[in-house]
């Protein structure tokens, strides 16, 4: 394995002005919430009493310094790859022969929903692992999701557009001659994307989920019931389960395919806006059972909000959605299966699709389906436990999930 180079570098903390932060202050001073009587329990959104008590804690009782001394922990650096800034964090690998590995997150997270994993990862053995398993760990943020700030010069952005500058960062940036790759939602069809055009540089994959590359191709991409219709035949449990993912799933992708620029600009705006926004996915999506304190605290909520605001970065980052149709995907190869690095996926029941129960459903009706033909899989897991945020709503699965993806034994 090459020996990196870019490390040479002096690590970037990140900082965040404090006139950045005196504005956002006083704009969350004055915000206004409409009247929303009835919606105490989300039926039309996030209810403004849920709202209000996190934006007045965004005001008077978050501490962005203690946060952002949380995230300088770690080594950050910030490069140009292929005139694109790109910001990403590192934790050295303490192991034998510790493997490359870019994580990839997705929307509406942040770099940080790894940070429950990166010290696993890097450093089994100061969790009860082995330190074979060490992993040099690389997680960036996605362009225009967050640091360096805002995303110019690169307005047709999307998740196949971000696996090459992946590659390049990974391997002429960072100097490694092979490497491996994890991500979630736009990080999992990066990653997959990484696993098809570059098999043969990568170790592996590891994903939560088994999108196919071409998701977001065809002219209707946006409608993720993919015109699937109710009928009368249907079983009421069938039925009501393509209700619930449609409304967890239909005005995000709908809106952000179609309407984003609109959008963002009242979200550009309003910080109350834009933390509305991103609740609603957190709430709609995690794993919570009522009680989203339970997988998120206010802070934890906050820092990731705050990432999205001081760096102006919501408009970009809806964009990919767009783009991902706009500039269809298409392959670099014609060879079977399109992903022809091993993969290894990490799947949750909270996210089964209608007339699938269990774990051991979910994995059955991957491996059967049409989606794994898609794939080298070569570990296939499933977990009763946590939603659409894998590796911070349970990472203990998520690390022994990836570390079963055959990493080991194509070591360097």
């Amino acid at each position: 394995m090459t020996t990196p180079h870019a490390f040479l570098l002096d690590p970037t903390p990140l900082h965040v002005p404090d006139e950045v932060l005196d504005d956002l202050r006083a704009r969350l001073t004055s915000t206004r919430l409409p009247p929303d009587a009835g919606d105490g329990d989300w039926s039309y959104g996030v209810p403004g009493s849920s709202l209000r008590e996190l934006v007045a804690h965004w005001r008077d009782g978050y501490d962005w310094r203690k946060a952002e001394a949380a995230l300088n922990a770690y080594e950050h650096y910030e490069v140009s790859v292929a005139g694109v800034p790109v910001h990403f964090l590192r934790k050295p690998g303490r192991g034998p022969r510790p493997v490359p590995l870019i994580l990839t997150h997705g929307w509406p997270w942040t770099f940080w929903h790894w940070s429950k994993v990166i010290d696993p990862l890097a450093d089994p053995a100061a969790f009860g692992g082995d330190p074979a398993d060490a992993f040099d760990v690389i997680v960036p943020s996605l362009p225009g999701f967050g640091f360096p700030g805002p995303l110019t010069g690169f307005p047709d952005v999307n998740f196949w557009k971000v696996a090459d500058l992946w590659h390049t960062l990974m391997t002429e940036t960072l100097g490694y001659a092979k490497y491996a790759a994890g991500g979630c939602d736009i990080g999992g069809l990066v990653s997959s994307q990484l696993g098809h055009k570059y098999a043969e540089e990568l170790y592996g994959i590891h994903i939560g989920s088994g999108l196919p590359l071409d998701f977001f191709s065809g002219p209707r991409a946006w409608d993720f019931a993919r015109n699937r219709p109710l009928t009368d035949d249907q079983p009421a449990e069938v039925r009501s389960r393509i209700v619930e993912l449609d409304r967890r799933w239909a005005s995000h992708l709908a809106v952000h395919m179609l309407d984003g620029a609109t959008l963002a600009h009242g979200l550009s705006d309003s910080p109350a806006g834009l933390l509305a926004w991103l609740l609603e996915r957190w709430h709609a999506w995690s794993d919570h059972g009522g009680d989203l304190a339970s997988v998120f605290t206010k802070d934890e909520l906050l820092t990731h909000a705050t990432i999205y605001w001081v760096n102006n970065s919501i408009g970009t980052s809806l964009r990919y959605y767009a783009n991902a149709n706009r500039y269809p995907w298409e392959p670099a190869h014609d060879r079977t299966p399109v992903v022809q690095a091993p993969v290894g996926l990490t799947f949750v029941t909270f996210e089964n699709a209608p007339g699938i129960r269990t774990a051991e459903d979910r994995v059955r009706a991957f491996e059967e389906g049409p989606q794994a033909a898609w794939f080298h899989h070569v570990n296939v897991n499933a977990h009763e436990h946590g939603g659409h945020f894998i590796p911070w709503e349970n990472p203990d699965a998520w690390v022994s999930d990836l570390r079963r993806t055959p990493f080991r034994g194509r070591r360097p």
